[in-house]
């Protein structure tokens, strides 16, 4: 099949929200890459990997969307040193069922393990690990990166590093990622002990991962929004660290395997309700009791929803979006309360959220941690949500917040440049890589990083 031949298809994010119309072009050989961006075929590209980012930062209006999941080599691995060399169409999945029997283990790894290298990178993922590791990029030595104009770039934080901090965390905007190393964790398990604590409201919870977080590898706590007065925001909070093999017995690969469930039909929207979330809030804390040193197998600690295949049509057929929102240490329990309460208020009480701390930020000119808390909500698409999350971006900016590309659907233009203090360093470099704007989104229209976007709106 020629490199120019697409097919037409309706795609969306995991959101499911929006859903947009696309050419779709399914690279086997990096060649076939150059070919189609030399081709003309299309005004713009996005490279897609499994498609799970959440809004429409993998979709792409009126161009082409060019999926790589085929370009999925291994190329190299020194057990010395961990490093992992790799096309970028490589799955978390696919490095875990290799090198996890072989005592290694990504070093960031966000909630699905279904998402590509190339995709990892270009999001600038992080995991429950930030306040000790930072994202992925921390541990990339480096990448190769084709250009608009047909080049191979070769970026790493010493070689073309403004490339290299622009290209992590810049959603695939700068080029497409063709290969990378990163350094795989040596572990000795492929289990966690992870240590559970109940915590009475989301101030108790915020007190415990500060005092705590800095004796644990990974932390993360679920939230219950739907909770009300002394209660709101109780949350659990797990802190786990990589089991030695002392604790495992004969083997310390093996983890029981679990068929997923498949969800067949999109859930009807009255199945997933404030009444049947309640009644699992309440389930949920009552079954997560204080418990220390329990160990947990890799899947169930770091991927609990991938054992139900396509769970987002748990939100039926409008979909919903995932808002992640970040704030500095000196706003972040006010801001958090406040946003929280204007939600339920509106009746929008997230089903689900996920609260962790971050570590210090890293030079990516777009990468969304920087020292703080993140809280991550699951909410349903309705016709006023765009209204009720407009604003809550108010307090966002009015906390010196910012919230996650990788996750965004909503967001205005305005508040994307008020929130990255450092977009205009990332135009100004992608004009010099990307002239003519031939790698564009329907996120990046829309948020103004390129083309004309409503970034007045």
């Amino acid at each position: 099949m020629p490199a120019t031949a697409y097919v037409r298809e309706t795609l969306s994010g995991w959101g499911r929200f929006p859903v947009e119309p696309a050419h779709v072009y399914r690279a086997e050989k990096r060649a076939e890459l150059r070919e189609l961006l030399a081709s003309g075929a299309e005004p713009s590209y996005i490279a897609r990997g499994l498609g799970r980012s959440y809004g429409d930062a993998a979709l792409n209006a009126g161009g082409g969307v060019v999926r790589q999941t085929r370009l999925n080599r291994f190329l190299s691995f020194d057990p010395q040193t961990g490093i992992l060399e790799c096309e970028a169409g490589v799955s978390f999945a696919e490095i875990i069922r290799h090198f996890l029997p072989r005592g290694f283990f990504p070093p960031v790894t966000p909630g699905t393990q279904f998402v590509t290298v190339g995709g990892a990178i270009a999001a600038d993922v992080h995991g429950k690990n930030h306040h000790r590791d930072g994202t992925l990029a921390n541990f990339v030595t480096d990448l190769q990166l084709l250009t608009a104009d047909g080049r191979v770039l070769h970026g790493s934080p010493s070689e073309n590093a403004d490339v290299f901090w622009a290209t992590a965390g810049g959603m695939g905007l700068t080029g497409i990622i063709l290969t990378a190393r990163l350094r795989l964790r040596r572990v000795e398990s492929a289990f966690l002990t992870v240590e559970y604590r109940r915590a009475r409201c989301l101030d108790e919870a915020l007190d415990v991962m500060a005092e705590t977080d800095a004796g644990h590898q990974y932390s993360v706590a679920w939230v219950d929004c739907l909770a009300t007065g002394a209660s709101f925001g109780r949350s659990v909070v797990m802190q786990g660290d990589h089991a030695p093999a002392a604790r495992l017995g004969k083997d310390p690969w093996k983890v029981r395997e679990r068929r997923p469930v498949t969800l067949p039909l999109h859930l009807l929207a009255f199945a997933l309700n404030k009444l049947s979330v309640a009644a699992f809030n309440a389930l949920y804390c009552a079954s997560h009791r204080d418990r220390a040193g329990q160990l947990v197998d890799y899947a169930r600690f770091f991927y609990p929803l991938d054992a139900i295949r396509n769970w987002n049509r748990l939100y039926g057929r409008r979909g919903f979006v995932q808002y992640q929102v970040m704030f500095p240490p000196e706003t972040a329990r006010s801001s958090l309360s406040l946003l929280l309460r204007r939600l339920v208020q509106a009746g929008y009480a997230p089903y689900l959220a996920v609260l962790k701390r971050f570590g210090d930020r890293n030079q990516g000119l777009l990468s969304f941690p920087m020292k703080g808390i993140t809280l991550a909500l699951d909410i349903p698409v309705s016709r006023a949500l765009v209204e009720v999350l407009s604003g809550c971006d108010s307090i966002v900016l009015d906390g010196g917040g910012r919230l996650y590309l990788a996750k965004d659907a909503l967001m205005s233009g305005r508040t994307f440049a008020a929130s990255y203090p450092r977009l205009e360093e990332f135009r100004q470099l992608k004009a010099r890589l990307d002239p003519a704007g031939m790698l564009s989104s329907s996120l990046a229209r829309r948020l103004g990083i390129t083309g004309p976007g409503v970034a007045s709106g």
